[in-house]
């Protein structure tokens, strides 16, 4: 069985990081959790602007992209602050989080008496959860145990030509050792989603295939929207793509060729072993969270007009296929499959770059976006606010 170095978690997951996670559960409390992360650096805060004034199926949203954000694997501790008035209840979240067996501490500004004295209470909090996590060491774990997400952003025609493909043959590399990986976007599937469709196992995984995409057009049609002009993007226009069509075509090759094994929510945890489709928006920040929460370890992020955009508890890989591009923001950019245009590479021995790229990262290879800092956060929402 071939290995790798990782975290083990007490529930048997492994993590490629070992992050201190501080979830505020409401936008009241984001300014106490960026000033401890100021104070203690190696922490990340997932700040946000909900966690009140929601009900229904929105507030359960907020709910489980922060309870699935803090069951990352990648996170080795968690710290909750609450105001202590807010809709999403912190107890509750935490019980949830401590389900994987990571400890987690939860308080409430109100209580503490105020952001002054919060601070320095989260900031005392923050250093022992640190110290005792600075004491784990990575093991040999199972390669099969690493689940991978496939996105693309800031998309032109390179995508489809070169780093898309060249993804898919890394993300069948990974399912052949019997990894996991999830694809998402489906507003960026529309016109593509029958070919995806002949791919599922079952015909229920197909019906459910077909039913997110009917249910997202059905919400695009209720808003009296026109999708034109915001999917394909400017950007996407001005680099070459001319449809929705011809943009979903050249998105969906980036999962490779495996049959998809199943269909789930935004944001719910991903089973392990095969290729499965997540229901999500094509917005890059959301689409990455709700992987995030969902338990991926990494996300190939492709891209040929160029985007800086990172995650705040997984790395983000940035893969383009465009070498003009590349030289041009290559403080951001992590590998070049631009050969496969000019000749010189095969999509194949591409895709094996970034197999091992992959590899690498998750052996603690740190990707241009967390050199950079990027922990981009941001939780798809529902519902308007009260």
């Amino acid at each position: 069985m071939k290995t790798f170095k990782a975290y083990e978690r007490a529930n048997g997951d492994i993590g490629i990081r070992n992050h201190l996670l501080i979830i505020p559960t409401v936008i009241c409390s984001n300014q106490v959790c960026n000033r401890i992360v100021q104070m203690v650096p190696e922490a990340v805060a997932i700040t946000h602007q909900h966690g009140c004034s929601q009900i229904g199926a929105d507030k359960d949203r907020t709910f489980e992209v922060l309870a699935g954000t803090g069951k990352n694997p990648n996170v080795g501790a968690v710290i909750i602050i609450s105001l202590g008035c807010e809709v999403v209840d912190p107890i509750a979240l935490a019980e949830e989080i401590r389900k994987t067996g990571k400890p987690v501490e939860v308080f409430d500004i109100q209580s503490v008496g105020g952001s002054v004295k919060a601070i320095q209470y989260g900031v005392e909090l923050a250093k022992r959860l640190k110290a005792d996590l600075d004491r784990q060491e990575r093991v040999d774990v199972p390669l099969s145990k690493l689940k991978v997400g496939v996105k693309c952003g800031g998309s032109d025609a390179t995508s489809g030509l070169a780093s898309n493909p060249a993804l898919g043959v890394a993300a069948d590399r990974l399912i052949d050792d019997g990894g996991t990986i999830v694809i998402g976007e489906t507003t960026e599937i529309i016109g593509a989603e029958h070919v995806l469709a002949e791919r599922c196992v079952t015909p229920e995984i197909k019906d459910k295939l077909y039913y997110i995409v009917d249910r997202f057009e059905k919400e695009v049609d209720r808003m009296g929207a026109d999708m034109r002009g915001g999917n394909p993007s400017p950007g996407n226009i001005a680099g070459g793509l001319s449809t929705i069509e011809e943009k979903s075509l050249g998105c969906i090759s980036k999962c490779g060729t495996s049959p998809i094994r199943g269909v789930i929510e935004y944001a719910e945890e991903i089973p392990e072993t095969g290729l499965y489709f997540m229901d999500s928006p094509g917005n890059d920040i959301e689409c990455v969270s709700g992987m995030a929460a969902g338990g991926a370890h990494i996300v190939c992020f492709t891209t040929g007009r160029g985007t800086p955009t990172g995650a705040a508890v997984i790395p983000v890989i940035k893969i383009t296929g465009n070498g003009k591009m590349f030289a041009h923001m290559e403080d951001n950019m992590d590998v070049d499959v631009s050969q496969i245009l000019s000749g010189t590479a095969s999509i194949d021995a591409s895709g094996d770059v970034i197999w091992k790229e992959i590899q690498e990262v998750a052996e603690g290879k740190l990707t241009k976006a967390e050199i950079l800092g990027h922990q981009e956060f941001s939780i798809n929402r529902i519902g308007p606010s009260l």
